[in-house]
């Protein structure tokens, strides 16, 4: 079994920053790909940033420049660095895995946490 727990939402103001972390624990052998999604009222889920076990990272066009997506394999853990936030990055954040878990054959799942929530607003 596997889990991923957010962290690190909040309310701030606009042009301020933030930092999201998920940690997964479990029975991993090894994280793929992870990612954060944002999901609005009345909007459609978003998938914001992903980074691939090879550390090659991609954004939303929208986040571009402001968002930085990390990882630490040594805990099993992805950050969201948010800077210059907006009141439209206002959405829960939810973190994203493919994790291979520790068992004969290898199989690979993709799991979700719960979300953390974002406020941006003055």
């Amino acid at each position: 079994q596997v889990r991923l727990v957010e962290s690190g939402g909040g309310l701030v103001q606009p042009g301020g920053s933030l930092r999201l972390s998920c940690a997964a624990s479990g029975s991993i052998f090894v994280i793929n790909t992870m990612g954060w999604y944002r999901q609005a009222p009345g909007k459609q889920r978003e998938l914001v940033a992903f980074v691939t076990s090879g550390d090659n990272t991609n954004y939303v066009d929208s986040v571009k420049g402001r968002f930085t997506i990390s990882r630490d394999n040594a805990k099993n853990t992805v950050y969201l660095q948010m800077n210059s936030l907006k009141p439209e990055d206002t959405a829960v954040y939810l973190c994203n895995a493919d994790v291979q878990v520790r068992r004969w054959g290898g199989d690979t799942y993709n799991y979700w946490g719960q979300g953390t929530q974002v406020t941006v607003s003055s």
